[in-house]
């Protein structure tokens, strides 16, 4: 659920706690965060819990590792009590999500320790991920490059984010995780050539039907995170001078790759000196990232020692500093540009409507009270909101519902992007009602969001009613119970009052004020400034 409003800013030191249920164990981290935003960690906890084991051979999580999940929650609400912890944030990810009785798991934990845990998708794991490579790498060049390509092998997925000239272009997650591929070829009584024969057997299974948004033939640049990855690194990579990274050459990832898949798990782990736990998942983590390798023009991965946890600890600093991630939000605009452009949107009535939805968000602060984050939120739906005329132009807005909820767009996580599936859907015809089941099932808080920024996208989509960006500037002022929108440059704007006439009953039911529009001078902006121009 989005923050219904912005934090207030950090005025002093504060301690914060990030847990990651993954797919082989629970990890904590605890940190304190100051008011500029710098995080300094006093404390990193991991236990091992195999329910990637469970999940991904049976589709469920067994009593034996529900049991063992709420103990070590229970061992870690203890941890947090003598640090003070203000803010808790706890995410589950594939092995979670995909086991059929996952509630089971996350009412106990609740139930015992107080402690909410997220089920996160995979492009949320993505963008968190990725925003801490960024934070890191933020002076690489290699990040810079044409085209250079983010992988993060783990025990369910592997998540991959193609940045183009530093900026994220795209991403996609593959059900390749190290555990996954364990549970699924029940490789644990091969022989260790005969396994990994089944493993990269499947591995290019999954690697050849893979296609955009992430070419890895063009990929020139290769960051890998991982503890895998990073264990091989300490090797036989070499650090590069700024701290951040280690480089594996191609050639030296193959060797080290060629000398452990003759090994069994009990030969590694006893060889290297590691858990058994981790000695598992290293031939299926490195194979796959082996692969992934052979099929970009990289000659050596970039491996970076950071985490999804630490992109957990950079949202929850910039939370309680009430600060956004600006680079992130372009990211997520093209993501939804690019789920735009595969259904054939009209992208200069698309981006224009989501221009003037932010311009009236603005302008209706005082109204609506929303957060910046659903100023995002509005405009990601004013790209999308006709997406639904590639499957029919009648009712296309319940079309874009269904494919905006049913879509991916990296940064939003999942009840994000089924409020901005709302708020697409409501841009025209019926405005929400107690009927509308998916409407009336979300909390009370998002359909009360859902109906403030569908009221304002409706607007701006009659201000756009011709497809020809006729309003490109406007000034607004309250006058009694009216929201008066001068425009000025405009002769006639009646095409655009009819379409008010019928958009804008949402509006004045939301916020009392009924939408009138009037053709101006600049110079008679009521403010005394000049209006300004649309982006």
């Amino acid at each position: 659920m989005v923050s219904p409003e912005p934090m207030k800013p950090l005025t002093e030191p504060t301690t914060v706690a990030v847990i990651d249920v993954g797919s082989n164990s629970v990890r904590l981290v605890v940190a304190q965060v100051h008011p500029d935003g710098h995080t300094d960690v006093l404390e990193r906890l991991q236990q091992p819990v195999r329910m990637g084991q469970d999940t991904f051979r049976t589709g469920r999580l067994s009593a034996q590792t529900v049991r063992a999940v709420v103990n070590v929650m229970r061992d870690y609400r203890r941890v947090l009590e003598p640090y003070d912890v203000r803010h808790v944030r706890a995410v589950a990810t594939s092995a979670v999500r995909e086991a059929a009785n996952a509630d089971f798991l996350l009412d106990r934990v609740f139930m015992t320790t107080g402690i909410e845990i997220e089920v996160i998708d995979t492009s949320e794991e993505s963008r968190l991920t990725v925003s801490a490579v960024r934070e890191a790498l933020a002076d690489e060049p290699a990040l810079h490059r044409r085209n250079a390509l983010i992988a993060d092998v783990g025990g369910g997925s592997t998540l991959l984010t193609l940045l183009r000239s530093g900026e994220i272009a795209g991403s996609q997650a593959l059900r390749l995780g190290a555990v996954r591929l364990q549970e699924v070829l029940d490789t644990s009584d091969e022989t260790p050539d005969r396994s990994a024969d089944l493993i990269g057997h499947q591995i290019h299974n999954v690697l050849s039907v893979l296609t955009v948004p992430v070419p890895l033939r063009e990929v020139s640049a290769f960051v890998a995170v991982g503890g895998d990855i990073r264990f091989t690194a300490r090797h036989v990579g070499t650090p590069v001078d700024s701290g951040h990274l280690v480089r594996v050459p191609r050639t030296a990832l193959d060797a080290f790759v060629e000398q452990c898949i003759h090994r069994t798990p009990e030969e590694l782990a006893k060889r290297h000196g590691i858990p058994f736990a981790d000695a598992e998942t290293l031939n299926p983590a490195l194979m796959v990232y082996q692969a992934l390798l052979q099929r970009t023009r990289a000659k050596e991965l970039l491996v970076c020692g950071v985490s999804m946890r630490d992109g957990l600890l950079q949202d929850l600093a910039r939370m309680v500093t009430g600060t956004e991630d600006e680079e992130l939000h372009g990211g997520i605009l093209r993501s939804a540009q690019s789920i735009a452009d595969k259904y054939c949107v009209d992208a200069q009535h698309a981006h224009h409507v989501a221009a003037l939805a932010d311009r009236l968000f603005e302008a209706l602060l005082p109204e609506h009270g929303l957060s910046p984050r659903h100023r995002l939120l509005l405009r990601v739906a004013g790209i999308l909101h006709e997406v639904g005329g590639f499957v029919s132009p009648r009712s296309h807005h319940k079309h874009s519902y269904y494919l905006v909820a049913n879509s991916e767009i990296f940064g939003l996580a999942r009840e994000e992007i089924i409020l901005v599936a709302h708020v697409a859907r409501y841009h025209r015809r019926s405005g929400p009602k107690t009927s509308h089941l998916e409407y009336i099932s979300l909390p009370r808080t998002d359909r009360m969001a859902v109906s403030k920024l569908a009221a304002i996208l409706r607007v701006a989509d009659a201000l756009e009613r011709g497809h020809a960006q006729q309003v490109r500037e406007f000034w607004t002022e309250r006058a009694g119970d009216e929201f008066i929108i001068y425009v000025p440059g405009v002769a006639d704007l009646t095409l655009e009052r009819r379409a008010l006439a019928s958009k804008g009953d949402l509006f004045e039911e939301i916020y009392g004020l009924r939408v009138r529009l009037e053709e101006a001078q600049p110079s008679l902006d009521p403010r005394h400034r000049r209006a300004e121009p649309m982006e």
